[in-house]
């Protein structure tokens, strides 16, 4: 992923560590020169990892890749920001998953536009024996998004992605200001 940069300094010369016959042999300095310059930026990443590890600090390409490890579903069109957002997010995410809010929450943060998650389901107690059950029998999702520029069928399969697998589901986007 990091290849080498020109110019970067390692900050720790392979060349002084060597034992002192080392020290003034052309050749072996030379030679731990060119390693240096193929080690510097594991060495850099590895004293900034840390930083590689937050969504706000990390370089865009490894935050495509710390996506993947999260299992984030980003569509690669998404502005940098909101996949930088979507990652920081990504335990919250993790954590509502299959719940209408959780998809809806992800919806909003990937298209950037107000949505709305209806389901079928429902949770309720009685003490009366007999009382009706809640929700409908029959599983079934709509997600309504209101907004400009946000395409159906890229919205259905996003939705389809994210969602419980048995739950059938409908898409509806609504064009008007977010």
């Amino acid at each position: 992923m990091r290849g080498t940069i020109d110019g970067l300094a390692t900050p720790h010369p392979i060349g002084d560590r060597l034992p002192a016959l080392f020290l003034e042999d052309e050749f072996a300095q030379r030679f731990t020169t060119g390693l240096d310059t193929v080690l510097a930026p594991v060495l850099v990443t590895l004293d900034c990892l840390a930083a590689y590890l937050d969504a706000r600090l990390a370089p865009d390409d490894f935050v495509a890749w710390l996506t993947g490890w999260v299992g984030l579903v980003v569509d690669e069109g998404t502005p940098p920001e909101r996949v930088r957002e979507l990652l920081a997010r990504a335990v919250d995410l993790h954590r509502m998953r299959g719940t209408a809010v959780g998809l809806g929450e992800h919806v909003r943060l990937v298209t950037g536009c107000e949505t709305e998650v209806l389901d079928s389901g429902g949770c309720a107690w009685s003490t009366e024996p007999g009382s009706p059950l809640p929700g409908r029998a029959a599983p079934g999702l709509h997600v309504r998004v209101t907004g400009a520029a946000v395409d159906p069928a890229w919205l259905d399969g996003f939705v389809a992605a994210v969602k419980p697998a048995h739950v059938p589901h409908t898409v509806d986007v609504v064009e008007g200001r977010v």
